[in-house]
């Protein structure tokens, strides 16, 4: 059934997603208004220059649609609610996801409810490649897009339930391949504009130093499994389990040519645990438990055989739910799961429905004994 004609404002990017998210809401009739978002105030160069290249690349498009573009400051709301929760919890040695926080506080609050105080809304609409539907309560609920590359439901999990109604994800059943000749052949100014790859607040930039502009470097030492020195880190906060590249500790070490990972931090000694081989022991879990969660559709009932991801892209793993008493959750994978991360999120799906998740706390090691060898453990995994 055909949606009756609402007043959309569409959240303009620069990017072609949400140019086409524009282009067919205007194609179906409805009264659309564009609204940029500027979410980060930095006197950087590279960032001015970008944000610069983003609203001319929307204002174009909107020029194009016929429709006004108008723009709203949420900068300090971002501050706040997304970058300084993000330095907090890279201090405590976790790995938050900006992307989904942002999505919770500032594109599906902040932007919502100016949408509707102050434009007049009766809905929104944004780019992002997932759909709606409804769930058993009779409520509102996240399904997947039916792009398998590009669906982005992992990123909207935490979004509040009480704002699904009032938005739309115009690309949610398209493949993007699909959305991109779309915008070929409407004509759109930033129809061949590359896609956005970098994490939401610092754009393509290297990661680590980018932070090190807000976190102080703590050097310490980067050990063996048998607790020999083989070099010195930067800080923890600035490392992520898994992660290959930086180490600086290549020939020499002692084990041969084989490449290193991170597996393990230990904050009592302010030391970096590295393992030789991508899929070594100690950075395999067999299961993980989440803070409080979050949820978009009813309560999974106890020992329900779902499926989780635990990072984004990342093909859904099954396994089987169980609750704890703080409201968090334990999910316990049918099989071990490289680099799960305490600061990241665990989303669950049943199917094609996103059912919510939460933060994770605390990881099982799939290893025998690994726990004792590892002592404290707090790993992270990259943004």
């Amino acid at each position: 059934m055909t949606e009756p004609s609402a007043r959309i404002v569409v959240g303009l990017s620069g990017g072609v997603d949400s140019a086409v998210a524009a282009l067919r809401l205007v194609r179906a009739g409805h009264e659309v208004v564009g609204l940029f978002m500027k979410n980060w105030e930095d006197d950087d160069s590279l960032t001015r220059c970008s944000a610069e290249a983003d609203v001319a690349a929307a204002a174009a498009v909107a020029e194009h649609l016929g429709i006004t573009l108008h723009r709203a400051n949420f900068a300090a709301a971002y501050r706040r609610e997304v970058f300084d929760r993000a330095l907090a919890e890279l201090r405590a040695g976790r790995t938050p996801n900006p992307d989904i926080l942002c999505n919770r506080h500032i594109k599906f609050d902040r932007f919502l409810h100016h949408a509707r105080e102050r434009l007049g809304a009766d809905a929104v609409a944004t780019g992002h490649y997932a759909r709606l539907g409804t769930a058993e309560d009779g409520g509102p609920t996240l399904l997947r897009g039916v792009d398998p590359g590009k669906d982005q439901s992992y990123f909207l999990a935490g979004v509040p339930r009480a704002a699904l109604p009032q938005v739309r994800f115009p690309l949610g059943d398209t493949p993007k391949a699909a959305v991109r000749e779309e915008a070929r052949s409407a004509g759109l100014p930033n129809a061949e504009r590359p896609d956005s790859t970098g994490i939401c607040f610092i754009g393509e930039r290297d990661f680590a130093r980018f932070m090190q502009r807000y976190i102080e470097r703590s050097p310490g030492p980067i050990l063996r499994e048998d607790g020999a020195e083989i070099g010195r880190h930067a800080g923890l906060a600035f490392y992520t389990l898994g992660q290959r590249r930086g180490l600086g500790i290549g020939g020499g070490s002692g084990r041969g040519a084989a490449p290193w990972y991170v597996a393990a931090k230990d904050p009592a000694r302010n030391a970096l645990i590295v393992v030789q081989g991508h899929d070594h022991p100690w950075l395999q879990a067999s299961a993980v438990t989440t803070e409080p969660c979050h949820w978009l559709a009813p309560l999974p009932p106890e020992g329900a055989q779902l499926a989780a991801q635990v990072r984004y892209r990342q093909p859904p793993q099954p396994g089987w739910l169980s609750h704890g008493a703080d409201g968090g959750v334990t999910f316990h994978f049918a099989e071990p799961q490289r680099a799960p991360t305490p600061g990241q999120q665990l989303v669950l799906y049943d199917g094609p429905c996103c059912l919510g998740g939460g933060v994770i706390a605390d990881t099982r090691p799939a290893a025998a004994g690994e726990a004792e060898a590892l002592g404290q453990r707090q790993p992270t995994e990259a943004l």
